[in-house]
Order: structure tokens, then C-alpha cells, then sequence
């Protein structure tokens, strides 16, 4: 099966693409001497990691679902974060991961106590940590900013100033969203200046996500020249990334096709069978707008700018403008460009509109689905 015999709609992950990214990231792992583990809040299409663990075994989990998923498909360690544990999950969550990081003192100390008695009975080891707020605010879109004045995450450095509470192994910060080196390289300059007296106490220090290292143009080798130099300063401990986008950045597409074209009020909107709401919720809440492969610059056009509406009923499930070489017509096919990233794991099934369907093209060409969606899908999450 090839692309073009597909119907749409549906997302599409390409191996080969998804292979390059991996192998940069195992490079970097490589040349830093840093663990870089695979966090599932950016993807979590568990048939295509068969093709990830060649390359990565280890995850992060912020919830039991993810913490299972990685123990059964990528097999590695899981290393755990939960903005707030709770005694009906504690259990499993220490019981299924090498390290946990807590996101108060409170936590862990209401915690602490099960994690030793874990310790204490034989299994294996599990690291506790605590995650740090060096409150250096790097990120321009407020949604993805854990770095604002207020935020729920982290504990600030005046609650450490006479150090670590007693078992605690690993310090964890988060303070980046699809960044730059650079961008690490100042929050690292913050959390060193905040809680560099704690670093010859700790085992590891765990970096977060959003280093988006497989973009192009991001300094890599400044990326390890950073990293390398953090572990000099700090021999002995351990450096951890859990990059989520770097994984998948521009692996995969969503196909659509156009089912309509309609005007009113001098728009003109090419209505396709995706919806931007359900499918690509992203472009709303960052907001951005997606590229799309067939689309020409205004020069190059007709002249007729498109908006695009998606197939729900909700009134803002649209985004514009593009502009195309020929007129829009129906069946056009419309490629939207790096839909393998916090597409599949925030999809909708609002107005019981189903997913498209997942598809993997392999190296050579050849295509096979993965799943494709029914209404006993939509059926089985209602009750």
C-alpha cells in the first residue's frame, strides 16, 4: 500500500524521518555522556516503538497509563513525575519506576516513608528526587510556561536553603518548550546559581524536556559543549533529558482532503474532512499555523486566499490564510506538515467526529495501517 492509495483522512509517521531524529539524539546521549529518555506526553504511538527502542529503552511518566505503556513497549526504566501523588497511586508508582520525582517537600514527605519501606524490602532501588523552579522564564507562550510568577511547579530555592529533606537523591527542573541550547543554557546558569550548594549532595539532576535538538538549526554541538561542561563542574552526578518533540519533530504529516469550498462575505473557505479542534488542537491553543505542503506564496497563486474550515460544528475550527497555484476544488489532497507531536496524544472526539487513521510508511515506501478508528471507538469512551 502506498500514500497516495490511502483514503484520508489520516496521520501518517514516516520511518525514515523518525530514524534520523533518533539517531541524532542517541549522538548527543553519546557525546554528552547524559541519558536522554522518550517523555509520552509528546507521542505516544506505541507501534511505532519497536523502531524507538532500538535506540531508547528508558521513558518519563507523569501518569500510571504512561508509566505502564513504557514498561511494556519500550522496557527500559521509567522514571516518574506526578505534579501530586496520591495514597491510592503511590504504590504502583514506586513499585514501576527507577526514579521519582516529587513537586513539593510536602509530597515528600508524606511519601517518603514508602519509598524507604520500598527500598528496605529487597526490590529494586528507587531513586527519590525533588523538582527545583529556578523561575527563569524562556518560553514566550504562557500555556507551556512552568517558569511564571505562581506556578503550581517546583520548589523554589528560598525552601532549600538549608538543604535537601533526608533521602532525597535526584533534583528535577522543567523550564523549556520547544528551545534552544541557548535557552537551556540560561535556566542551567539559574538552577547552578539557586541550588548549585545541593549538587554534591544529589546522584542526578534531571534536565527536563523542551531541548528541541532534531529542528533545524539548533546548535548541537553547543548543546554538548553545555552538557559536557555541566558534568565536569559536577563529577558524579548523573545528567538526565526527557525531550518530548525531539523524538517525533517533523516524522509525520495529517492527510486531509478538501469536501467542500464555500463563500461568504468575500471568504473563502475550503472546508476539509480533519478538524483543527479535534485533530490539531495545538494550532488553537498556541495558536500557530500549520504549514502545508501544497500551498505557494501569494505571489506564486491565483490570488484567492484560503481559510481552511474544519469538519466540526464548533464556530472557531478554522485557521487561514493560505494561498494555492490552482483553485481549490473537491478532493484536492492537503498535506499539514509535523502532525507527529501533540496531535495523536490530544486528540478529541468532540461532535463523535472519529480519528483519522495511523499510518506508518516504512523506509521503503510501503505503507501499513496501525489503527484505524470505528464507532466503537467513540462508543467505548461514553457511557
Amino acid at each position: 500500500m502506498r500514500i497516495n492509495d490511502i483514503p484520508t483522512p489520516f496521520y501518517i509517521v514516516y520511518e525514515d524521518r523518525l530514524r534520523a531524529n533518533l539517531e541524532l539524539i542517541s549522538r548527543v546521549k553519546r557525546e554528552a555522556g547524559v541519558n536522554i529518555i522518550m517523555a509520552f506526553k509528546a507521542n505516544a504511538l506505541w507501534r511505532t516503538f519497536g523502531i524507538i527502542r532500538e535506540y531508547c529503552t528508558d521513558s518519563t511518566a507523569s501518569s500510571l497509563n504512561e508509566l505502564r505503556l513504557g514498561r511494556e513497549f519500550l522496557g527500559g526504566e521509567v522514571h516518574s513525575y506526578c505534579p501530586a501523588y496520591t495514597p491510592a497511586t503511590i504504590g504502583e508508582y514506586i513499585n514501576g519506576s527507577s526514579h521519582i520525582t516529587f513537586n513539593s517537600v510536602s509530597q515528600y514527605e508524606r511519601f517518603a516513608d514508602d519509598v524507604r519501606a520500598h527500598n528496605a524490602s529487597g526490590k529494586h532501588h528507587v531513586s527519590p528526587g525533588l523538582r527545583v523552579n529556578p523561575k527563569c522564564s524562556v518560553i514566550e507562550t504562557d500555556l507551556y510556561n512552568p517558569a511564571l510568577p505562581g506556578s503550581r511547579f517546583g520548589v523554589g530555592a528560598e525552601e532549600l536553603r538549608d538543604g535537601l529533606p533526608e533521602g532525597v537523591e535526584g533534583l528535577h527542573f522543567h523550564a523549556l518548550c520547544e528551545s534552544t541550547s541557548y535557552d537551556l543554557e540560561k535556566v542551567l546558569n539559574a538552577f547552578e546559581e539557586q541550588f548549585g550548594h545541593l549538587l554534591d549532595k544529589v546522584k542526578w539532576v534531571n534536565m527536563g524536556g523542551g531541548h528541541l535538538m532534531t529542528r533545524q538549526g539548533y546548535d548541537v554541538e553547543h548543546l554538548i559543549g553545555l552538557l559536557r561542561s555541566f558534568r565536569e563542574r559536577h563529577p558524579g552526578v548523573e545528567v538526565i533529558l526527557e525531550p518530548g518533540s525531539a523524538f517525533t519533530w517533523r516524522t509525520g504529516d495529517l492527510i486531509s482532503s478538501v469536501v467542500d469550498v464555500v463563500e461568504n462575505d468575500g471568504v473563502t473557505t475550503a472546508i476539509v474532512d480533519v478538524s483543527f479542534a479535534c485533530h490539531m488542537p495545538d494550532t488553537l491553543e498556541m495558536p500557530y499555523q500549520p504549514a502545508i505542503s501544497e500551498s505557494v506564496s501569494e505571489a506564486e497563486s491565483n490570488g484567492t486566499p484560503y481559510r481552511l474550515g474544519g469538519n466540526s460544528c464548533l464556530s472557531g475550527d478554522f485557521m487561514g490564510d493560505w494561498y494555492f497555484r490552482d483553485a481549490l476544488k473537491i478532493g484536492d489532497r492537503l498535506t499539514l506538515e509535523d502532525m507527529n507531536h501533540y496531535t495523536t496524544v490530544k486528540t478529541t472526539m468532540f461532535n463523535g467526529i472519529s480519528h483519522p487513521a495511523l499510518v506508518l510508511c516504512h523506509s521503503g515506501g510501503e505503507c501499513e495501517y496501525l489503527r484505524q478508528y470505528t464507532y466503537e471507538d467513540y462508543k467505548s469512551r461514553m457511557s
